[in-house]
């Protein structure tokens, strides 16, 4: 499956139509399962690009959140931001936790980008991202999603890394669900969707249960082990002390 798109009109995450969403609910647990090891006891922390939180609620805790957003729309008075990933309005070395997820690739320098989320790092600290995977995957959804590119896992590595930063983890996800993520796209191409098509996908219940279900698996397999394949890639890396 897709990741779902924002509607004409209303710019940003698509999750603001609608945050129960099955693929947000579902990357919930994907993202604690692969990231949560990582977050550790931070005092500050920072999430670029997802204000409207669906898919973050797991990194609550008893410090600072900022989060920071393009968009105003669903920006939290006195807890976030309006901002750009390119040009971050804080000083350096300043969060123990940034955490951007599905941001990069909207990013037409994505390395500006990913050293603009380390310079705020402090030393020690940790960066989660996700990106979507497979540039063979590309469609008219990632088009009119407003990404610039996707990525193989040792892309976003080898960007990651270029900034010095430590790789503590890297793997796939929404890899069990991933023959539906082909025959998506495999019909996207056959029978040419639309432009003007931008709500988020209609999903029967019966098959929401059966796309969760195989997630919440998937969730408990990351826990341990990485995925060699799927339509996201997420990335744990470290800062290394100065």
């Amino acid at each position: 499956m897709s990741t779902p798109e924002a509607e004409v009109g209303q710019p940003g995450s698509a999750s603001l139509i609608d945050p129960t969403y099955w693929w947000y609910r579902a990357r919930s647990q994907l993202l604690e399962a692969v990231h949560g090891a990582f977050l550790g006891n931070p005092h500050r922390a920072l999430d670029v690009g997802s204000a409207d939180g669906p898919s973050v609620g797991w990194m609550a805790g008893p410090y600072l959140q900022v989060t920071l957003d393009i968009y105003a729309a669903g920006l939290v008075p006195g807890q976030s931001v309006r901002g750009s990933a390119t040009a971050l309005p804080f000083a350096s070395n300043t969060f123990d936790v940034v955490s951007a997820f599905d941001v990069v690739e909207h990013c037409a320098d994505d390395e500006l980008a990913v050293n603009e989320l380390v310079r705020v790092l402090a030393p020690g600290g940790r960066l989660l991202l996700s990106v979507p995977a497979y540039q063979w995957a590309w469609s008219d959804h990632d088009v009119r999603a407003g990404h610039h590119r996707r990525y193989t896992k040792p892309q976003i590595r080898e960007l990651v890394e270029a900034t010095g930063l430590r790789i503590e983890r890297s793997s796939h996800a929404f890899g069990a669900v991933f023959p539906f993520f082909l025959a998506e796209r495999a019909g996207r191409r056959f029978l040419g969707r639309s432009g003007a098509e931008t709500r988020l996908t209609p999903v029967p219940g019966a098959m929401e249960k059966v796309l969760l279900g195989l997630c919440a698996m998937e969730s408990r397999y990351l826990r341990r082990f990485d995925l060699g394949f799927g339509s996201s890639v997420l990335v744990a890396a470290t800062k290394l002390h100065e």
